[in-house]
């Protein structure tokens, strides 16, 4: 399961604020409760840590655990059941003055569901399952190839990651002086299985016992993807995995982007082509109805402060502070949030006019 930029955004935020605090004693608590546990078992058991706690030697670290516990469990009551996806639940005394108590807590339903159960008192918050949410799993394998050149490349997230290229040995359409059409012919059908096998190998190598791969797109000009396919090139454990071919005008760096746009239909769901629909509407809109578009942060304001703006774009170039501060105007007037990053093309020209657009409920 993907996680959206939005979610990405509010998850990094809350890394970011957890991390920037440190106990002087091991005073910090957090708790990580899996999907599907049952959350009264947690209470119990953090009800008992507090029992245990009064034994801690320093009054001062005492106390802290003892107040960061009881923060925690006054918290957990607001919950009747886990939430779907598990919870992450921290609560310590931040302050940065000595001897000064400023108890604080948080807590998180995970983008996607919690596989690991921590109870943890310690100098600072446990974040690594955190951090695991933002690494993207799912990948899918990419294959530009004609009868001259191929690459291979992964599409990770928004990203695509090209693993490598080759050049075939097949010679030019025009045959040297003194050879045979026939002879000439052979020279080139054999250059071209070579390229095929070698390519085959690569794909092998590559993807066959790659984790979390969701599929492969194979694309190029002409029937030389076919013949790739269809021969004996590759292996029917790589060649189970290809899920899309798809007719191109590039090879090379320009035949991935190709095939990313091409492959929309397969890769719907993904978050990258979620991203690009919205940015395309947006473009589509500036061009054959600009006056229900807005771009530049003081225009977009102004438009979601008047209650016509639609859908907020915003660039995950922003800051923190920015991104924060139009999420609050837009959600007092309804309005639907995008988090766009700047990975894919659409993305970069967001960024170029400004970082911040918006799609209008009216022409105005």
């Amino acid at each position: 399961m993907a996680i959206d930029a939005q979610q990405k955004h509010k998850l990094k935020k809350l890394i970011k604020e957890l991390g920037s605090h440190r106990g002087r004693h091991t005073e910090l608590v957090t708790v990580y409760i899996p999907a599907g546990y049952d959350i009264n078992k947690i209470n119990q058991q953090l009800s008992q840590e507090q029992g245990t706690a009064v034994n801690i030697k320093s009054a001062t670290n005492r106390k802290n655990v003892i107040d960061a516990l009881e923060r925690m469990l006054q918290h957990l009551k607001l919950y009747k059941r886990t939430p779907e996806h598990g919870l992450a639940a921290f609560s310590g005394n931040v302050s940065k003055k000595e001897g000064q108590q400023d108890l604080q807590v948080w807590s998180i339903e995970p983008p996607t569901p919690l596989k690991t159960k921590i109870y943890r008192c310690d100098k600072t918050f446990i974040l690594e399952p955190l951090l695991e949410q933002l690494q993207i799993k799912e990948v899918y394998g990419m294959i530009i190839m004609d009868r001259r050149d191929a690459i291979i490349a992964l599409l990770k997230g928004k990203t695509i990651i090209p693993l490598m290229k080759t050049h075939s040995e097949v010679p030019g359409k025009f045959r040297a002086g003194g050879q045979s059409a026939q002879r000439f012919a052979r020279l080139r059908e054999g250059a071209a299985k070579d390229h095929y096998n070698k390519v085959g190998e690569y794909v092998k190598e590559q993807f066959l016992m790659m984790e979390n791969l969701k599929g492969i797109i194979v694309g190029g000009p002409g029937p030389t993807k076919y013949t790739f396919v269809d021969g004996n090139y590759i292996t029917n454990e790589v060649k189970k995995k290809i899920i899309a071919i798809k007719d191109l005008s590039y090879t090379g760096e320009f035949g991935l982007q190709e095939l990313l746009e091409k492959s929309a239909d397969i890769l719907a769901e993904t978050e990258v082509a979620t991203e690009k629909k919205i940015m395309q509407n947006f473009f589509d809109i500036l061009a054959k109805e600009p006056d229900k578009t807005a771009y530049g942060e003081n225009d977009v304001l102004e438009k979601i402060r008047m209650g016509a703006v639609d859908t907020l774009l915003l660039s995950e170039e922003l800051s923190d502070e920015l991104i924060d501060k139009f999420e609050a105007e837009a959600e007092k007037m309804s309005s639907e949030i995008k988090i766009i990053s700047t990975e894919t093309r659409e993305g970069a020209q967001l960024k170029d006019i400004g970082k911040v657009a918006a799609i209008l409920r009216y022409a105005v």
